[in-house]
């Protein structure tokens, strides 16, 4: 064999095993790069979840927390504003056993029993009232001026408080929590034998009284 044939085979032999051991460190690296990189994605998802865990357990705590604390809260509220309407019902027991809590009269004009604008304006202060109250009744009195005979006057008066009575009822008082009854021309507020007098006499008058159990 010729020495120059020998010499660049075995030249060719070496290139070819340099480029497969180049080929395997390559592969190699990949590999590894490949490892490293996937054990970093998995690290990354473990310590994101690791988070998602821990805000959970947070917000699971916090909504245990305000679970707890609104009834508590709303208990303080009631308990403070208890006293405060239990002594505003005392109040309002003591004044009307006094007699001091009073509607305002509304008045008609001479020989009517139909309401006029502004007594409807005060009767619906008082329906406000009375369903604000439920635990009061109330009396409405017709009265009439001194003209007039008495069976005359006893009958307008009826019919004065009646009118009163139909309206509370629109209003949503409780017609079961409201009584008439008619003095006619028996008890003036004035006693006078005028026009001024007259005017104050013709009217409808309430008495608020506690509901009797």
């Amino acid at each position: 064999m010729h020495p120059k044939i020998t010499q660049g085979g075995l030249l060719m032999k070496r290139a070819s095993s340099l480029l497969t051991l180049f080929t395997l460190c390559f592969l190699l690296l990949f590999v590894f790069s490949l490892g490293c990189a996937k054990k970093s994605v998995v690290k990354e998802e473990a310590a994101a979840k690791e988070q998602a865990g821990v805000a959970q357990k947070e917000g699971e705590a916090a909504v245990k927390e305000q679970a707890v604390a609104l009834p508590v809260e709303k208990e303080k509220a009631v308990a403070e504003a208890a006293p405060a309407v239990t002594e505003e019902a005392a109040r309002e027991k003591a004044a009307v056993a006094k007699g001091e809590v009073k509607f305002e009269n509304i008045h008609f004009d001479f020989d009517k029993f139909n309401l006029k604008p502004e007594a409807r304006e005060i009767l619906k202060r008082h329906a406000e009232w009375l369903v604000k109250h439920g635990e009061y009744n109330v009396v409405v009195e017709g009265h009439c001026d001194e003209r007039g005979t008495n069976e005359y006057n006893l009958a307008l008066g009826a019919r004065r408080a009646g009118e009163a009575m139909k309206y509370f009822v629109e209003l949503g008082v409780d017609a079961k929590r409201i009584k008439t009854i008619s003095y006619g021309e028996e008890k003036p507020l004035d006693p006078g034998h005028n026009d001024e007098a007259w005017a104050k006499n013709r009217r409808d008058q309430f008495v608020v009284t506690p509901v009797t159990k």
